[in-house]
């Protein structure tokens, strides 16, 4: 027995003539728009893109080695000269690459980094030769503490150069009394350099980013701001003696008011 419910499907899109009649008298819904698939367009190939200031300053030092490495390399400058690379210059990528190495070294620490006593070898003592360590005995209890860290901050972000970590007493010394707390031992080529104990040989309570920077550069040249020159003691002297200026002006003002 034959089946009448079979319908036959044709080609996708394709209607008959009775198809069209029933759409017209409402007993079949419209017919659906044909498939079209969206444009090709081709990924962008992030090697054909052109090499932008932007795009040098996302590079990680890393990356900036390999950079620099390429610029000497003769296939490079060929495929340059060809068009096959796109740069902004030459000329401008080794200016660029330069200013970002020379920003990524000076910025070699910037921070007090806390560390614990299992980290104390590998952060303060195996740190390199030409590195001076600066290590913030500290207890969060204690307000000198406070003030000695608030004071370091300021350094470590100006002398990048030099390392600065913290760690609680009690983690680097143990049984190490609170009463000698806040104290900072100064590292150099795996050796102590310096012990201070106190806020005393910083000017006490009233002790100032400028006044410990003299302590610790009485003998040695700990701090290190990256620009290879040897005028730090000077300029923390001049700094240190127009505060000072400053501060008796101040108080002079404040008197003859009075």
């Amino acid at each position: 027995m034959a089946d009448y419910h079979f319908v036959y499907k044709d080609v996708e899109g394709a209607t008959t003539q009775w198809d069209d009649i029933q759409r017209k008298l409402g007993n079949l819904p419209e017919k659906p728009a044909p498939f079209k698939p969206a444009p090709f367009a081709p990924r962008a190939d992030a090697d054909e893109q052109p090499r932008s200031k932007e795009w040098l300053d996302a590079r990680d030092p890393d990356e900036l080695e390999e950079l620099e490495d390429d610029l000497d390399d003769d296939r490079f400058l060929e495929q340059y000269r060809m068009g096959v690379i796109r740069v902004i210059s030459v000329e401008v990528w080794r200016m660029r690459l330069a200013e970002l190495k020379e920003a990524a070294k000076t910025a070699r620490f910037g921070t007090i980094q806390p560390i614990t006593g299992s980290d104390f070898v590998r952060e303060v003592s195996q740190a390199p030769p030409d590195v001076w360590v600066v290590v913030f005995l500290y207890k969060d209890a204690i307000p000198e503490c406070g003030l000695l860290e608030t004071c370091l901050e300021e350094l470590a972000t100006k002398y990048a150069e030099t390392k600065f970590v913290k760690i609680i007493s009690t983690d680097c010394i143990p049984n190490y009394p609170d009463r000698n707390v806040p104290t900072i031992l100064v590292y150099n080529n795996s050796a102590v350099k310096g012990t201070y104990v106190g806020l005393q040989k910083f000017g006490g309570k009233k002790c100032t980013p400028e006044s410990v920077a003299l302590a610790l550069c009485h003998s040695d040249p700990v701090l290190n701001d990256g620009q290879g020159g040897n005028n730090v003691m000077e300029g923390v002297r001049r700094k240190f003696i127009e505060k000072v200026v400053s501060e008796l002006e101040t108080r002079e003002g404040e008197d003859d008011s009075d």
